[in-house]
């Protein structure tokens, strides 16, 4: 789950990391009052899920508040469209006004869980700010990374290194390190899977503060923090990924044709790659999960056929405790409520009462290809696609 930059600058400030002065507002007047109050120049930023907001128009400096007024009032209610979204981009339902910065240097600090090491690596570089990403690409050397031992944490002496690798006056070696120490304690506390502060800024008198702020939560972890949940912004997510999250599904759309139904995040896999073989492309990843009964099923239906794009679905069933029968009840209940789609359903089923999944589906009005294995598979997707060219 990703939390907006005015959520995300709370959350530091909360735990010790200065930030500029600030506020959101959600109407023009509201971004006024805001500016009033701070009597600077103002930085006006849109507050969507993405990042590029910079280079796309997201971002605009303002002199005085009847200028934030303006601003304001051209960016609320549009639709922002950066790299990150795509070309439909992302409403745009408040903006964060915040004191305009003397700035003296931007720099990079990121915090993420990498996989590969099974533990958190700090990331740094002394260029920051909005071309970060092409800096990682073309010169890596510049970027810093740095893998936190989980059994002691991250240690005041690897917060001096950084600072001093960044060339960090040594006017700023303390309030940095106490920066870096706060930063991997709000990571760990709130189960982050992302925090990252781009840029870091330096001011002319040699403050360091969070210019700004992105954080992503750990979706598996959030019922450990029932308060962060609150903060969630559906209007930002993908609509049908918002519906899956209220359903307990696991679903995160793709471009490709072909709708894939599966319980278990390997298997899911697998099927994706198994559309790839067949000269096509999954258009979701969807696991329905070992526990799911015929209702949740049939939502996984209903997701995946409300996807325009989906001309065909592949349903890969391994039955443990999910059971085939259940399964295929289910998808007669979810097609059932959408008369108006009839796409055709590759199926494999195999495990716990398969047969009678299987019998269940052939003898139903659903448009149901019924195969043994994964080639059977690939193969059935190739007629139907084949079919469809055809036509």
């Amino acid at each position: 789950m990703k939390l907006h930059e005015y959520q995300a600058k709370d959350m530091l400030s909360k735990g010790g990391i200065k930030v500029p002065e600030g506020q959101v507002a959600y109407t023009a007047e509201e971004a006024y009052r805001v500016a009033s109050q701070l009597g600077v120049g103002s930085v006006v930023k849109a507050q969507v899920h993405a990042g590029g907001r910079g280079k796309s128009g997201g971002i605009k400096l303002a002199r005085n508040a009847s200028e934030v007024r303006e601003v304001a009032d051209l960016l609320l209610g549009t639709r922002l469209v950066t790299p990150q979204t795509g070309e439909e981009g992302v409403p745009v339902s408040s903006v964060l006004v915040e004191e305009a910065l003397d700035i003296s240097q931007e720099l990079y600090l990121g915090i993420v869980v990498d996989g590969s090491l099974g533990g958190d690596v700090v990331m740094a570089s002394v260029s920051g700010g909005m071309d970060v990403e092409e800096v990682a690409e073309s010169t890596p050397e510049k970027l810093y990374k740095l893998p936190i031992d989980p059994m002691i944490g991250f240690q005041p002496f690897q917060a001096r290194r950084l600072a001093y690798l960044m060339g960090l006056t040594p006017n700023l070696i303390r309030e940095f390190t106490s920066l870096m120490i706060n930063l991997h304690k709000i990571f760990s506390e709130n189960d982050c899977s992302l925090v990252e502060i781009n840029p870091l800024i330096v001011t002319s008198d040699e403050r360091l503060l969070a210019g700004d702020a992105k954080i992503g939560l750990d979706d598996d972890a959030l019922y450990r923090h029932p308060d962060l949940l609150a903060l969630n912004d559906s209007e930002q997510e993908e609509p049908l990924e918002s519906d899956a999250r209220k359903f307990g599904i696991s679903y995160i759309r793709l471009d490709g044709d072909v709708g894939c139904l599966v319980n278990g995040a390997g298997l899911a896999m697998a099927t994706m790659d198994i559309t790839r073989s067949a000269g096509a492309g999954p258009a979701n990843f969807l696991d329905v999960g070992g526990s799911a009964d015929e209702n949740k099923v049939a939502e996984a239906v209903k997701i995946i056929l409300s996807d325009s794009s989906v001309k065909t679905v592949l349903v890969n069933i391994f039955g443990g405790i999910l059971r085939c029968d259940v399964v295929a009840r289910g998808m007669i209940l979810g097609v059932e409520e959408l008369p108006h789609i009839n796409v055709p359903i590759v199926v494999r089923m195999l495990g716990t009462n398969a047969e009678e999944g299987r019998d269940i589906l052939s003898r139903s009005e659903l448009n149901v290809t019924l195969v043994d294995d994964m080639a059977q598979a690939a193969e059935a997707i190739k007629s139907t696609k084949y079919s469809k060219s055809s036509g």
